[in-house]
This record gives C-alpha cells, structure tokens and sequence, in this order.
C-alpha cells in the first residue's frame, strides 16, 4: 500500500527543551492514524512539522501528497463573511463550494454569519474548509475539544463518513481515548515531555482499543 507519510527519527527541540525525541511512523494511503498523548507532550508541534509549517528540527520527513488540508482545534472564521463567503475567500470555486457545504450538511446555513452559529455548526465550516481542495491528507488538530459530547460525536460520524466518500487519509492528534479508538486504525501512544512512542495500538474493536488506551494513560500519564 502507498505510503503517504513517513517520519524518521524526529528531533525538535526549542532552546535546551527537548520536546520530541526521535519519533518515527509511517501512515498508509486511506489510512486514518490518530497520536493519542497527555496535553503539552508535543503532538500540536508534531503536526506543524508535517504540514510544513516548522522547517527547523533533525530527522527525515517524506511527504508523498500532494494537497493538505488542516482542521484546527478553534474554527478561526471571519466574522463578518457568511458561511459561503468564509469558504469562497479560500476557494473561489463556487461549484466546488456548493458541493463541500451539501457534504457537510451546511445546506441551509450559507448566508449565516459565524456569530449565529453554535459550536458544532462552526466545526462544519472548519470541516469544509479543509477538504475544498479536495486533500490527500486531512490533519486533525483535536477538533472536537471544545464540542458538546453529542455534538461532538455527531460531528466524528460526519466526519468518518466524508473519509470515506473523499477517500482521504487521516492524521489526528487527541488527548482523549475514546476520540482516538473511534477515529483511527492505528494509535500511536506517546509519552510525556520528551515526546517517546510508548507503543501502538490497532483498532480493530472500538471498545476493547479504548479500554486498552485508558490503561495506558493511566499507567504512564
């Protein structure tokens, strides 16, 4: 299977803080591959250096995708443009706009201003921003931190779904086990600052993965 990231021996620190210490992984095509670790461990920085946006650090990132999109923990909208207006200053394609906002479910709420809508309908938006360009990989920054546990699991369905209609591979990071068995194939558990991988966990049954990460957490966080 086509290997769309591989990361080998990834050192960053900032000053004398060490923050990742040589972490390797690789994540497949169609692959959904969540890093699941206590706050402040590093895994924000993680998906920085992959998507592009740190450039100073040891070790080898190969990047085998062309377009990236990002789904941020806050949705970071323009307040005074509408639903559509967010995504057609980013994408000015309206037919691909239109396309991206009935996938999304937004299909009622394009002539809303951010201010009128609830968390959950923001996180849509955010969604929808980030898979306009149509990316081979879509990375998750916890997105679902601030939600409303309903909406928030909602909003997981949604979003699996879309994966498998986009056919889009995933890069997540979260601090919560059940996040993490629910969105991914694979789990990678990291340590505390210095960031080590402690071991990785292949979902296959959602429950028994969960269980086995709230073990984990509790013993090493």
């Amino acid at each position: 299977m086509e290997i769309v990231l591989k990361v080998e021996n990834l050192k960053k620190s900032y000053g004398d803080l060490l923050v990742i210490d040589r972490l390797t992984l690789e994540l497949k095509k169609g692959e959904s591959l969540f890093l699941f670790g206590p706050s402040g461990c590093g895994k924000t920085t993680f998906l920085k250096v992959v998507a592009g946006l740190i450039d100073n650090f040891e070790g080898k990132v190969e990047r085998n995708f062309e377009k990236i999109g990002f789904v941020f923990q806050e949705p970071r909208l323009i307040p005074w443009l509408t639903v559509k207006e967010n995504l057609m200053f980013v994408y000015e394609d309206e037919k691909r706009v239109q396309e991206v906002i009935d996938i999304t479910g937004l299909r009622g709420f394009e002539d809303s201003f951010p201010r009128q809508l609830s968390g959950g309908m923001k996180q849509r938006v955010n969604l929808a921003r980030a898979i306009l360009s149509k990316p081979d990989l879509l990375i998750l920054d916890e997105p679902f931190s601030s939600l409303d546990i309903h909406i928030k699991y909602r909003l997981m369905k949604d979003i699996l779904r879309i994966k498998q209609r986009c056919k889009v591979s995933f890069l997540g990071v979260t601090h919560d086990p059940k996040e993490a068995s629910i969105m991914a194939n694979k789990v990678v558990v990291l340590s505390k600052r210095p960031t080590r991988i402690l071991t990785v966990v292949n979902v296959s049954d959602t429950s028994e993965a969960e269980k086995k990460l709230i073990e984990i957490a509790l013993e090493n966080f």
